[in-house]
This record gives C-alpha cells, sequence and structure tokens, in this order.
C-alpha cells in the first residue's frame, strides 16, 4: 500500500463551505475514487492559514493517476474551483510532502 500526503489551499471565508460540499461528496465521485485504489482518504484544515493537509492510502495497483481523465472528476474540480487556488485547468494546486518520520 502506497501512502501520500499533500497541502491545497483555500481562499480565505469559505471553509465552511469546503466542508458542506465534501459532507455532500457526490456518490459517482466517491465510487471513483474506491475503484481508482484510493482506500482512505483523509483532509485536514489549518483553520489560522486556510491550508489543507490531505492524505491517501492507495492499494498497490492504484489507477489514482488516473482519475483527472475522468468527466465526473473534472465537474468536481470545476464546482470547487470558486473556493481553491486552483490550476488552469481547475485542478486543486497541490503541493506533494515527503514522510520524514512514521511510527507503526
Amino acid at each position: 500500500m502506497e501512502e501520500i500526503a499533500f497541502t491545497m489551499k483555500l481562499k480565505p471565508g469559505v471553509e465552511a463551505e469546503y466542508k458542506r460540499r465534501h459532507d455532500e461528496i457526490w456518490p459517482e465521485l466517491a465510487s471513483a475514487l474506491t475503484k481508482a485504489g484510493i482506500c482512505d482518504y483523509s483532509i485536514y484544515l489549518d483553520s489560522s492559514t486556510g491550508t489543507l493537509f490531505a492524505v491517501q492510502k492507495r492499494l498497490d495497483g492504484h489507477t489514482a493517476d488516473q482519475l483527472p481523465e475522468l468527466p465526473v472528476m473534472q465537474r468536481w474540480w470545476l464546482y470547487m474551483a470558486d473556493l481553491m487556488d486552483v490550476n488552469p485547468d481547475n485542478s486543486p494546486v497541490v503541493q506533494r510532502l515527503e514522510q520524514v518520520f512514521q511510527l507503526e
């Protein structure tokens, strides 16, 4: 299993709306994430900076790298683009993090 972590950035004042939209995540999107081999996905918010910290656990043989090609993923990005720092294709600006410690 692979675990990755990354940060994203919210625009000021949209924290509650970001949470609301994720509380109502589209079943089609949740299914696509699961089918791609993402078996655990958590997002945390540092409300003092608007920084989101995300952790994904991906099964061996996952297809998560193909998610950007899916129409449901592109629609979700468009839906979320008004709340976050995004790239020209509306995907979130992501900063991958390097793991420096783990205690199991």
